[in-house]
Order: structure tokens, then sequence, then C-alpha cells
């Protein structure tokens, strides 16, 4: 029992130390050197190092235990300082996912459809065009040419020659940097959140937002856990952005601190678009494998049953999980 204690004690003190002590008592050094050095000395070093030597040097600090209680005070203070970036990053974290409610939040979402739909429109004329009454040699040529195709309204095949099909997929790629859909919400975030739940219901006719907390309690524990360490990975990059929030604050009185604030947002922002997509894809997924599963379990279909999840059944899903809302 007493070997199970310790690991459990070490494993607890070493998360401790990652996740509040050391980020907190970064910003407590950098927050010192950069309120004793200021704007004008920003980078004097000797400054720094006299005054850290007149501390040293102090009498009280020849007490050990006067030294022990400031070492504590340090970790208390660096511990604060953690927590209330991760109450920030919690913050962050559901302004990133909110929908709009709010007149800057419209605003947002009015300028981001604007957007959206100016790449869709030179999305759509980037498509080369074939029809019936074009020369039968060039069509012959794009088709000799094309890697891959469509087709249009009247059933025609569009071929896609290849050096169209680079410029397409630049295009897609910058629509898509907008938004999967036509926005909804004012941040890709919630819109990579809302073209998840729009297209599990265009595809299953279920209510994503209802289905979810009962297919979580099934998931088999792989899933379980990839999905979790999708969310945890998004929740880490919200607190780096509270971090950057912080040091920017600090930048008020040290101005390198700004560089250092834009770093983190930098960082932050990567991370969270990386995150948010694999959680995405891993809650679409979920439904995808599992959603028939749920279904048989609450008796909407028989457990032998080897037909897809239908609309029909997603929407007596949504139906019963909602309670009648």
């Amino acid at each position: 029992m007493n070997p199970l204690l310790a690991t459990l004690g070490g494993k607890l003190t070493e998360r401790w130390l990652n996740l509040l002590v050391l980020p907190g008592a970064l910003f407590l050094a950098a927050a010192a050197a950069g309120t004793t050095l200021g704007h004008r000395h920003w980078n004097d070093v000797d400054e720094l190092r006299t005054t850290l030597n007149d501390l040293a040097v102090r009498p009280a600090l020849d007490h050990t235990g006067t030294a022990a209680l400031l070492v504590a005070l340090i970790l208390l203070t660096a511990t604060a300082a953690s927590l209330a970036a991760q109450f920030l990053g919690g913050a962050i974290e559901q302004y990133w996912l909110r929908y709009a409610r709010d007149p800057l939040s419209h605003a947002l979402v009015a300028r981001r459809r604007r957007t959206w739909m100016r790449r869709e429109r030179q999305l759509d004329a980037a498509y080369p065009t074939t029809h019936p009454d074009a020369d039968p040699g060039a069509n012959a040529t794009a088709n000799a040419t094309a890697n891959t195709g469509d087709r249009d309204a009247d059933g025609y095949t569009v071929p896609i020659p290849a050096v169209p099909f680079a410029r397409i997929q630049a295009l897609t790629d910058a629509r898509n940097r907008v938004a999967l859909r036509e926005p909804t919400r004012p941040t890709w975030y919630g819109d990579r959140m809302q073209a998840t739940a729009d297209r599990v219901e265009a595809a299953y006719g279920v209510d994503l937002a209802a289905l979810w907390p009962r297919l979580w309690l099934i998931l088999p524990e792989p899933a379980v856990r990839h999905v979790q360490s999708a969310h945890d990975s998004f929740s880490a990059a919200a607190r780096l952005a509270a971090w950057a929030v912080a040091y920017a604050l600090l930048a008020c009185w040290w101005w390198p601190a700004a560089l250092v604030a834009v770093g983190c947002a930098t960082v932050a922002r990567s991370r969270a678009r990386r995150a948010l997509e694999a959680l995405a894809g891993l809650i679409e997924a979920a439904v995808d494998v599992h959603g028939r599963e749920l279904a048989a379990r609450i008796g909407l279909i028989g457990a032998d049953s080897t037909q897809l999840l239908d609309h029909e059944t997603g929407d007596r899903m949504s139906e019963l999980f909602r309670k009648a809302e």
C-alpha cells in the first residue's frame, strides 16, 4: 500500500509542478523583472543583478524560517496565478465556442459570412465547365488531362484539369479556414462544432446535442480516451491563450512581454484549431460507429439488426432524448 501511495503522491506532485507552479513561477519571474526594469531599461541586466544582490544581503533572509516562508509564499503566489489562468482559459474556451447572442457577435458572423461567400464564389468560378455544344476535341483533351471530376446540374461531366485542380484545392482550403459551411457563429471553433452537428443531422436525422451525453455512456474506453485527450488539448490551448492575455497586461510595464504574448497567442491558436479539428472528427466518428448500437440499446432497432441508422430512427432518438422539449 505504501508504494502505491508514494507513486500516487509522486504523480500528483509532478502534475502540480507542471500545471500550476512552473507556469506561474515563470510569469512571476517575468513580472518581477519587468516591474524592476521598466520600458526605459528593459534590457539592463546590471540593474537587475544589482537588485537581486541587494535583496540577497538583507538580514532577514539569513534566517532559515524567513527563507522558507518566502519560498512558500512564492509557490502559493505562482499557484494562484496558474489557477487564475485556468479560470480565464475556461472563459476563453466558452468564448471561442459561443453562439451569436450580442450585437458584436452578430457583426462578426456577418463579416465571416461575407468572407466565406466571396471565397465560395471564387471556388465556383474556378471550376471548368463542359457542355455538349463545346468543341469535342477540346472536351477530349480536357478529359485526358483531368485527374478528378464532378457532374453539373444537367448530369454532364465537369473534368478538372491538373493545373486548375491545384487552384481549386487552394481556394477550398482558403474557404475552409473561414468555415466548412456558411458561418453561423462568431468564430471558426464554434462553426466547426456546428458543422459536425449539421453533418450528423443530415446523415442520420439525429440531434447531436441530445445524442452525445447518451452515446458517451456506451463508448468503449479507447474511444473515450481519444475524445478526452482531444478535449484536454483544446483546453490546454485555451489556458495558453490566457497566459497570452497575462503577458499582454505585463507589457504595459515591460514591453518585451508583448513578444511573449504574441508567441503564446500564435501557438495557442494553432494548437486550438488542431485540437478542435480532431475533437470534431472523433465526435462524428463516434456517432458513425456507435450510433446504431445506442439505438439498439434503447430498443428502437433489434439488437441483431444489421441495418444502418436511418433518418426515421434518428428522428425517434432525438424525440426520445429531448423529452418532448
